[in-house]
């Protein structure tokens, strides 16, 4: 089939794609009769980033035995090229930006195809101030019991966004729109966090796209909408495996746990097994394709086990992996090592008993009691001549003071004798 393009303007041609013929086999005059581009094309948003494309075929139209079909180009968000032979199309996409598409007839006669120019049409962007739209947008779904599906998403706002912003988020799965129950805020009172206990999301599907929509108000700005596509299978989380078991067999540690709950079945998980050896301290994360699991060990040594898991790539698209489980612990140590921890024991034992009694002891007045100062030894021998050492020093004092008296009136009496 050859593919060409028809310009009314310039009357000439483009080839698109050729099939064992090149443009020289090909003559203007061979050429069918004139194609013209569709009419009223309008684009309308339909639901949440939902886009219904409408056009007419143009009424100048002839057909002459031909097939008409229409070639569709999607510009932006996401640029994407197709073919229909319908008048309409619904196409899913972020629309915070705009929305831009064009469409052209297509003349299928025998194994030539020739297209008309283009006829484009576009939204414009949503409305709202620069910076105010919330940024590192994220979510998570899980599978809380079958049949239920629980979504989860956490955002930024933006840098622009004012302290008194309020932000609303919206879920669109199908036909089917919720606005968020439970919000979690931050220090400013703005919606950071959304949470869907229960949603209308089917669980087991492939390939649904999951719509999130936020928008926001504010007394100080317009705050600009946001939305992301989440493919259902890349965000969802798997659960943690159930019914873990864990056990020694010589020198072989046999491991068994169910799958997670999910509608998919066994053989569509895989497994970590996080295994610490808490005597070496060695560890390893093993990846397992089974819900069994058999290993080598040191049974003189007590080990750690953790498993997680996650959709492997036969059933779908990987999602988030698991958490870990709890923390399994199986097998002992060596004597000898609980030999030393026993006597490492008894000695901090024995060391906390003697402060304790020491501290009581003390606290009674026990060392006094039970240590009693020793009295000096009394001296039988007395002295016969005891010495008052102040009176001593008293008397001394007065002695000397009349001695010199005396003297004064002595050296008187002579001197009178003297001169008669």
């Amino acid at each position: 089939m050859i593919c060409m393009c028809w310009s009314l303007l310039t009357n000439s041609y483009c080839s698109k794609q050729f099939t064992g013929l090149t443009s020289m086999d090909i003559s203007v005059s061979s050429l069918p009769v004139q194609v013209l581009p569709p009419v009223n094309f309008t684009l309308t948003v339909s639901a949440l980033a939902q886009v219904l494309l409408h056009w007419e075929p143009n009424p100048a139209q002839e057909q002459n035995n031909s097939t008409i079909r229409y070639d569709v180009k999607i510009l932006s968000p996401v640029p994407e090229e197709y073919d229909t032979g319908r008048t309409h199309s619904v196409r899913t996409a972020a629309l915070h930006d705009g929305f831009s598409a064009r469409v052209r007839t297509l003349l299928l006669q025998e194994d030539l195809e020739v297209c008309s120019d283009w006829l484009e049409a576009n939204l414009p962007p949503l409305p709202g101030a620069a910076g105010t739209s919330v940024t590192n947008l994220s979510c998570v779904t899980r599978v809380t019991i079958p049949g239920n599906v629980s979504l989860c998403c956490t955002w930024l706002p933006g840098q622009g966004a004012p302290e008194d912003t309020k932000y609303f988020l919206f879920y669109r799965y199908e036909a089917h729109t919720e606005e968020c129950p439970t919000y979690t805020k931050d220090k400013w009172n703005r919606n950071i966090e959304c949470r869907f206990s229960r949603t209308q999301i089917k669980p087991g599907e492939i390939d649904n796209l999951i719509v999130i929509h936020i928008n926001g108000s504010s007394q100080r700005a317009a705050i600009k909408p946001f939305q992301q596509l989440f493919n259902q299978n890349a965000i969802e989380k798997v659960n943690i495996p159930r019914n873990i078991t864990i056990s020694l067999q010589q020198n072989d540690l046999l491991a068994m746990w169910e799958k997670p709950i999910s509608p998919f079945h066994e053989e569509c998980f895989e497994y970590e097994f996080y295994l610490v050896n808490l005597k070496s301290g060695n560890k390893q994360i093993l990846r397992i394709p089974s819900n069994s699991f058999r290993v080598r060990v040191d049974v003189s040594s007590r080990y750690s086990i953790r498993i997680r898991a996650n959709h492997n790539h036969i059933c779908r698209a990987t999602g988030f992996w698991s958490d870990w489980s709890e923390i399994i612990y199986v097998g002992q140590n060596k004597l000898e090592n609980s030999t030393a921890w026993m006597l490492t024991l008894l000695c901090v034992s024995t060391s906390c008993t003697f402060l304790l009694v020491a501290i009581i002891c003390k606290i009674n007045h026990v060392w006094s009691k039970l240590f009693p100062p020793i009295p000096t030894p009394s001296n039988k021998f007395r002295d016969p001549f005891p010495i008052d050492y102040e009176r001593a020093r008293t008397c001394t004092s007065s002695t000397e003071t009349e001695v010199s008296s005396l003297a004064e009136g002595f050296s008187c009496s002579v001197l009178d004798d003297s001169v008669f």
